[in-house]
């Protein structure tokens, strides 16, 4: 049997406290789940106010508060879930949760620009560690496949519900305190979720023999930081800039060598026979293209609201409100729609949708104007409808190693919302939409890729 498979039935077979009620630590984990997936919007609404604070107008200084963490976050993924099989999910959770909330606080007291993004970096690193064990604790505890299957329900909501709240929290916390509540309201739901850990989740079987891809984590690291670095740079000193052209340079030449180290190694951070898998492949590229566009969507409004049409953090928070509610909504009406009809369905409905919101989006004028706003950027809230089908797609298609197919979705939609952010970032209001448009016809057009259900 392959050593990774081993792993998976590893986790399964180790003892379950059974006088623990399971909603409580599908609460601890679900808790821990939330933080790191309201973390990536809930400081957009906030970027303003640093900037100021920090004297910092500059749209690229601020696109790395945003980026650090996802770039971090990305990277990491992979190497924490193989570090969860080698020394227990639990513990790995546990030092996650430890880390975020650490950081978290040290983002909440931050003394100058510079300081805020390292700790958001390490952040993001806390988070890779969060995300990939909970999976693995959840599939640990709930053995049954239909309460496994319900349990994940609740868990892949958590992901619609922090994608959804953030930006609205974020105008909140602004514009009733300060920004650094967006980054303190952590630790109290941290430590909660590191006790109910302690208390009520059972820890998974340790593999040792599970080995560690030292050279891609590294080689994979620099790419996908080098690339977003040199979109960044071109967004804000243009294309002639030759630190631009040399980054992303490095980022392909980094990238490359990471492909080749993937072949070598004897136990591959990213193994790359799964990308042969036509249905996974698709579904993985359509889940960065999904992250790039809402992403990316999320950061240009929430400048644009404030830069342009000068409002406040809080009213702007409120005017996302229609968005994310839609996001959140359609998030869990596309699971029973996958359920039903199947993930084509509802992929092609949610880049068809998006594509005249971001139109609308793309076509705002530069005063306030409230009614226009609501209306396209609810209709680009149905792009969420393709959420939880791409994961369907992702999962069927790697029967057997779902533990690896999660890993390499997440992976790539938190690269795309780095991308987007990067990318989107750094361009015109109107122009980044017209880009985010494009995202979404990509989607469509890759939905006719997939292998039709027999």
């Amino acid at each position: 049997m392959p050593e990774r498979a081993r792993v998976s039935l590893g986790t399964m077979i180790a003892p379950i406290d059974r006088r623990v009620p399971a909603r409580l630590a599908l609460t601890a984990v679900c808790l821990g789940f939330l933080m790191i997936t309201l973390d990536a919007t809930i400081v957009n609404l906030a970027l303003p106010a640093i900037g100021a604070e920090f004297a910092e107008p500059s749209t690229a200084a601020l696109q790395w508060v945003v980026d650090s963490y996802t770039v971090a976050l990305a990277a990491f993924l992979l190497t924490w879930g193989a570090a969860g099989d080698r020394w227990g999910a639990r513990r790995v959770f546990e030092a996650g949760t430890a880390v975020f909330v650490l950081t978290s606080l040290a983002c909440a007291v931050a003394g100058s620009l510079t300081w805020l993004v390292a700790a958001r970096a390490v952040q993001g690193l806390g988070a890779a560690a969060l995300l990939p064990s909970s999976l693995a604790l959840i599939v640990h505890r709930f053995p049954d496949a239909g309460d496994r299957a319900r349990a994940l329900g609740v868990w892949g909501g958590m992901s619609g519900a922090g994608l959804a709240a953030g930006p609205v929290l974020g105008g909140l916390a602004v514009g009733l305190a300060d920004w650094r509540l967006v980054f303190a309201v952590n630790v109290p739901v941290g430590l909660v979720t590191l006790v109910l850990t302690r208390r009520c989740v059972a820890e998974t079987t340790p593999h040792a023999r599970t080995r560690l891809d030292v050279a891609g984590q590294v080689l994979g690291t620099a790419a996908l930081a080098c690339v977003v670095a040199g979109l960044i740079e071109a967004g804000h000193a243009g294309w002639t800039d030759p630190a631009a052209p040399g980054l992303l340079g490095a980022g392909v030449a980094a990238g490359l060598a990471f492909a080749l180290a993937e072949r070598t190694v004897p136990a591959p951070v990213l193994p790359l026979g799964v990308l042969k898998v036509r249905d996974f492949a698709v579904a993985t590229v359509i889940g960065g293209l999904f992250n790039f566009c809402l992403y990316g969507t999320l950061f240009c409004l929430a400048l644009f609201l404030q830069r342009v049409w000068r409002l406040d953090a809080l009213t702007a928070g409120l005017l996302l409100v229609p968005l994310t509610l839609v996001v959140g909504v359609n998030a869990f009406i596309s699971g029973r729609l996958t359920h039903r009809f199947g993930a084509r369905g509802p992929i092609v409905a949610g880049g068809l949708l998006a594509l005249p919101g971001a139109a609308g989006l793309a076509l705002l004028p530069s005063g306030p104007s409230p009614v226009p706003l609501i209306a396209c950027s609810a209709v680009f809230g149905c792009c969420s409808l393709a959420m939880p089908a791409m994961t369907s797609v992702a999962m069927t298609a790697l029967p057997g190693r779902a533990g690896l197919a999660a890993g390499v979705l997440n992976a790539s939609r938190q690269t795309g919302g780095a991308v987007g952010v990067a990318l989107v970032g750094g361009l015109l209001p109107g122009t980044a939409m017209g880009v985010v448009a494009g995202g979404c016809a990509a989607m469509v057009l890759l939905t006719g890729v997939l292998r039709r259900p027999r």
